[in-house]
């Protein structure tokens, strides 16, 4: 291919802007010209696009957000959006699209690549849900940036005996409500994977602790669990006397510099995916598997499915006593 484009769309992840790094380092390395195409299938659809060269990607790497900027496409969702949004490819000469985002994302650049346009997506979502993949971009730097949320919140509840109730993100997926949780010595860990029952996981918690000296508690909630925190933080001092306050960290979770892990993964990917648009290969998601940067057929990936470590949910209330 001589002229590829890159994308992304959906949320927000650190990292995003190390792998748009990658991709247009790689192409132009490569002898291959690269556009950025700014607010994601909107910007393909309307050619709002820039070239890339080197210095264009200089000093992002730590950068959180993107420098392509994001945005959901209603119109890219219809035949006639998809049609204009190829219409725009040939009218640029662009043979190839790198999309990173996540699974919505990823059924855009399916709907593309079947329609002629080859398009390799890389995994960017803080969520960590995408089937095919062991981890995401944006992951390992959300989990931190809740964990010093978190290390903060505690200082305030153990000072003053408190339960405190945090919501984090993670759409349907328990993923980064697991491990922050446990990284954090949460109490409590409430992920959409399992069944929500009051009394069984929050209060006799609570009181199992609280016979053996335990006086602050810490709740992480998934925002995948159908439960209000400021309720359940009333519920919670009415039923243990515990005074009870509760927090929704929200976007502040999206945000910040990657970290290493984000960083290097995010680099691997976007090299991998020019190298197989390379080769004139497309219809493929760019995933990370054991350490091992893998790719499967996009449809293959969509149809995957992944399941949360039950073992280590066990493990993480085993210990929090």
């Amino acid at each position: 291919m001589k002229t590829i484009a890159v994308l992304t769309s959906g949320g927000d992840a650190p990292g995003m802007n190390a792998a748009v790094r990658a991709v247009v380092r790689t192409a132009c390395k490569n002898g291959i010209k690269v556009y950025g195409v700014i607010r994601g299938y909107n910007g393909l659809i309307n050619g709002d696009f820039i070239e890339m060269d080197l210095r264009s990607v200089s000093d992002i790497i730590n950068r959180g957000g993107t420098i392509l900027y994001s945005a959901r496409s209603v119109e890219f969702a219809t035949e006639e959006g998809m049609r204009k949004a190829i219409r725009t490819c040939q009218e640029w000469g662009i043979e190839g699209v790198v999309v990173i985002g996540g699974d919505g994302s990823f059924r855009g650049a399916r709907d593309l690549s079947e329609r002629g346009i080859p398009c390799v997506g890389i995994p960017g979502t803080i969520d960590n849900d995408i089937a095919c993949c062991d981890y995401t971009i944006g992951y390992d730097t959300c989990l931190n940036t809740i964990m010093e949320m978190v290390d903060r919140l505690r200082d305030t509840s153990e000072s003053h005996d408190r339960c405190t109730v945090v919501e984090v993100m993670g759409r349907r997926a328990g993923y980064l409500a697991l491990n922050a949780g446990i990284a954090v010595g949460a109490t409590a860990i409430l992920i959409p994977e399992i069944p929500f029952d009051i009394e069984k996981h929050v209060i006799e918690r609570m009181e199992s602790t609280q016979r053996t000296g335990k006086k602050h508690f810490i709740i992480i909630v998934a925002e995948g669990v159908n439960v209000d925190v400021h309720e359940l933080a009333k519920e919670i001092e009415a039923r243990t006397g515990v005074e009870s306050r509760s927090m929704t960290l929200g976007h502040v979770q999206r945000g910040g510099y990657a970290t290493v892990k984000d960083r290097v993964m995010a680099t691997r990917m976007g090299n991998y995916a020019v190298k197989l648009l390379m080769d004139n290969i497309g219809n493929r998601v760019v995933a990370a598997q054991k350490e091992e940067v893998v790719d499967y057929d996009i449809f293959e990936a969509l149809n995957m499915s992944k399941s949360i470590d039950l073992e280590l949910y066990d493990i993480a209330h085993e210990v929090s006593i």
